[in-house]
């Protein structure tokens, strides 16, 4: 049982589009601006450094845009060092969607980081699968990055899943089975994706909702929404295209039963969505539903994850990875 209230933040903002420096620099600076506000935990949208890879949706198949992609996807740690001191200056525990990039090497992946308020990186999660036009442009992570976090001193379990990787039942219930409290749940605005424009939203808040509940979880659903830098570069470097719009995004903190902590948030500017997350309230929820306990029933339903390594450099990114103060 947990008595603890944390101020939560999901962040709804655009990247410096297929800008690394100029993206972490935005990444660092919101993080003072949330500790400003006393934010406690602050949850970026996905792959938001460089920005998502719109391009893979409106052009035919480039393995020049790919390569100039790669080169402005995240190494970690070496990438990562001064946003790793922002989280240790400010005590703020960040949860960072980004490109990755292997380090030493050519292989990406879309992941998120999960840091903690003295600087370490406790772990890096990438997708298991990319979804569509994705695998173009990112490998395949493998379970072994399936895991939860629990930031030093705070008492609760966070883990993460980008996009649609939240229609895989066995990947939540794995971060189920190891005690979730928080989720995040890291996005892209889908809904200025042809074909999506009616729908995107909708899902995005159907699968966040079904987390809430199914796992019992306050969950932070963070989102960018597309803005010039996106369409400008694609336009210059690729040509016109009529796939993509400005704006979208969908961003808010979701309470176990389905209740809107804060948002939702959708529009074409940076916003800190803020609300209050008291995990004492998940005792209440656990007495009707409990995914991980009595509501489980494991002699009927068994889930097998194969957590085994598959990449040779995943000891060295899931963590923890201390901060060195220079």
């Amino acid at each position: 049982m947990l008595n603890k209230k944390i101020k939560a933040c999901a962040l709804h903002a655009a990247p410096v589009y297929m800008d690394k420096a100029a993206s972490l620099r935005k990444v660092i600076s919101l993080i003072s601006q949330a500790a400003a506000e006393d934010i406690e935990l602050l949850a970026f949208p996905e792959v938001f450094v460089p920005g998502f890879p719109y391009f893979t949706n409106c052009y035919p198949p480039n393995a020049t845009t790919v390569a100039l992609y790669a080169a402005q996807s995240v190494e970690i740690p070496d990438d990562l060092t001064e946003v790793q001191a922002a989280c240790a200056t400010n005590n703020v525990v960040v949860v960072l969607g980004i490109s990755e990039r292997m380090r030493g090497g050519h292989t990406l992946f879309n992941s998120i980081v999960t840091i903690d308020a003295d600087g370490t990186i406790l772990g890096v999660h990438r997708k298991v699968q990319p979804t569509w036009a994705e695998r173009l442009v990112w490998g395949q992570g493998s379970g072994y990055t399936l895991k939860t976090y629990e930031p030093k001193g705070a008492g609760y379990r966070i883990g993460g899943l980008a996009c649609w990787e939240h229609t895989m039942n066995g990947a939540r219930q794995a971060l189920i089975d190891q005690g979730q409290h928080v989720h995040v749940g890291c996005w892209p605005a889908l809904d200025i994706l042809e074909g999506f424009e009616n729908v995107a939203s909708a899902q995005i808040e159907a699968l966040m909702k079904t987390h809430a509940l199914t796992a019992q979880v306050f969950v932070l659903c963070p989102s960018s929404y597309v803005d010039e830098t996106c369409l400008q570069w694609m336009e210059k470097n690729l040509g016109p295209q009529d796939k993509v719009k400005p704006g979208g995004g969908w961003t808010a903190i979701i309470h176990p039963f389905c209740s809107f902590v804060a948002g939702p948030y959708m529009s074409d500017f940076d916003l800190l969505v803020v609300g209050e997350i008291d995990l004492s309230q998940l005792d209440l929820v656990k007495a009707y539903v409990d995914g991980a306990g009595h509501y489980k029933r494991p002699e009927v339903f068994r889930l097998d994850v194969d957590t085994t390594q598959r990449w040779k450099d995943e000891p060295d990114v899931v963590g923890p990875i201390p901060w060195k103060k220079p």
